[in-house]
Formats: structure tokens, C-alpha cells, sequence
């Protein structure tokens, strides 16, 4: 009876040895694994291109040393709230997106850019995802913790939306960062009022306070215009989107009209 009982005890540890090999097996062929809760993941970046660190800038921006030159790098795919805008101003969890962004580069000599199909944005910063020396997602990081969303995006650099729509959601389950505040991550950016009670304000060009007024239109030629108030033919403009920002709307790909 006692062989009989070691031989079963036997068997039942090789069976979930050979579980947790396949296991494991199966979650190293991945090529984008998420991480849990309480680790971060890191990647393959043999073929990503490094770059010197020069500084960060804020939560989703940086600066690098690019062909002897200073160049500006935006994150692709995700919006941190602004920590000193010229005319928001500064929106809350934005300083503690660019305090743990400088955290998790504060080590770099060098990051390692994954560019995707198109290198520069219009204002001509570069475009890219972001990795630490150890492999580790900058963006995947700030999704992660609640301190960024899912924004921007634009075809055609979209191969990692899917992926970093994942993580935002884990983050909203958990109610973290900016999502710990209801209705504080809006379609357009970031609402502080919900943390004040009071109207979210952007300076025009005469210094007062308004709310978010750009109009986006799309005309008969399928041309995208944004119209500002006090322009001519503002109040009979019928908005397809609204913006609070020049800087926003012209990142939706629509341009000043000229009257």
C-alpha cells in the first residue's frame, strides 16, 4: 500500500512539472507579453535603434542625441496630462507622470527607439516607443500605473494600439492615476474642473478664460478647418469635434481658417 501511494505522489509532481514547463514555453514565444500587476516585462531590443539620453522633458516626451543633434522624441500612442502647457497650464497627475518617467530613465545613458512607419509628427519631433537598456516599455509603464492614456492615434503608426489598449484597460479595472477620478480622462485630453468644480479654462489671445471653443469642421471638400472664437464665421460653424488647444486641434490634422 505505501508503493503504491509513492508511486501516485510521484506521478502527481512530474505532471505539474511538465504544467509549468509548457507554461512557461508558451509565454516566452510571445512576442508582446503583457506584464502583471506586480512586475514589469522586458523585451527584445537587439533591433530597436539607441540612442544618448539627453533629458525628459515630461511624462511622454524626451529629449535624445540624434545624428549629433538634440532632437525632441514624443511617445507614440499615449497622452500624459501637461506639467507646464502655455495655456492649460498644469493638469493633475502630471507631474507624477514626468516624476516617474524621469524615474525609470534616471539610470539611461542611452534609450532604445522602436520607430514604427512614419518617423516625425508636423511640429517635426520623432516618433517613437520607448525602451529602458534593460528592455522594459516606457509607455507600457506609464499606461500601467494610471499616469497616461491611449491617445493620437493616426495611421499609419499604429502596431502597438492593441497592446497598449490592454494595459489601459487593466489600469481603468483598478481605478489608478488618472482614472481613480471620474471623467477626468476625456475623448480630448484631461478635464481638471472635475477636481475643482469649476469650468476647465484655456487662455485665448485676449487673456480670458473660456472653455474648450475651437471648433473642428469638415467642409464640402472633406478639408479639416478649426475655427477660434471671434473669427468670422465661428458662431455659424457646425463642429464635427471640439477642441481646448490650437496645439490639440492641429494634431487632429486640422488647420487655422483663414477668416
Amino acid at each position: 500500500m505505501k508503493k503504491w501511494i509513492f508511486i501516485l505522489f510521484s506521478l502527481t509532481i512530474l505532471t505539474g512539472c511538465n504544467l509549468v514547463s509548457n507554461g512557461t514555453e508558451e509565454s516566452t514565444n510571445n512576442t508582446v507579453e503583457l506584464s502583471d500587476d506586480n512586475s514589469s516585462s522586458s523585451y527584445d531590443i537587439s533591433s530597436f535603434e539607441e540612442f544618448p539620453l539627453v533629458s525628459v522633458v515630461d511624462g511622454d516626451t524626451i529629449k535624445i542625441l540624434y545624428n549629433g543633434s538634440t532632437e525632441l522624441v514624443r511617445f507614440l500612442l499615449v497622452d500624459t496630462p501637461e506639467t507646464n502647457h502655455p495655456t492649460i497650464g498644469q493638469q493633475p497627475y502630471g507631474e507624477e507622470a514626468k516624476a516617474f518617467t524621469k524615474k525609470l530613465l534616471e539610470d539611461q545613458k542611452n534609450v532604445y527607439l522602436e520607430f514604427d512607419v512614419s518617423y516625425r509628427d508636423k511640429y517635426n519631433r520623432l516618433l517613437a516607443y520607448i525602451y529602458t537598456e534593460d528592455g522594459k516599455s516606457v509607455q507600457e509603464e506609464l499606461l500601467k500605473n494610471g499616469l497616461a492614456r491611449v491617445a493620437y492615434i493616426y495611421e499609419p503608426n499604429t502596431k502597438h494600439v492593441d497592446w497598449f489598449e490592454s494595459v489601459q484597460k487593466n489600469a481603468q479595472k483598478q481605478a489608478i492615476g488618472i482614472w481613480s477620478v471620474e471623467n477626468y480622462v476625456t475623448d480630448r485630453g484631461y478635464d481638471k474642473s472635475v477636481f475643482d468644480g469649476t469650468e476647465e479654462g484655456v487662455k485665448n489671445n485676449n487673456g480670458d478664460e473660456s472653455a474648450c471653443l475651437i471648433k473642428g469642421n469638415i467642409n464640402s471638400k472633406g478639408n479639416k478647418i478649426y475655427h477660434s472664437p471671434g473669427q468670422q464665421n465661428y458662431e455659424s460653424t457646425k463642429p464635427e469635434e471640439m477642441f481646448c488647444t490650437v496645439e490639440e486641434a492641429e494634431a487632429a490634422g486640422y488647420k487655422a481658417a483663414q477668416r
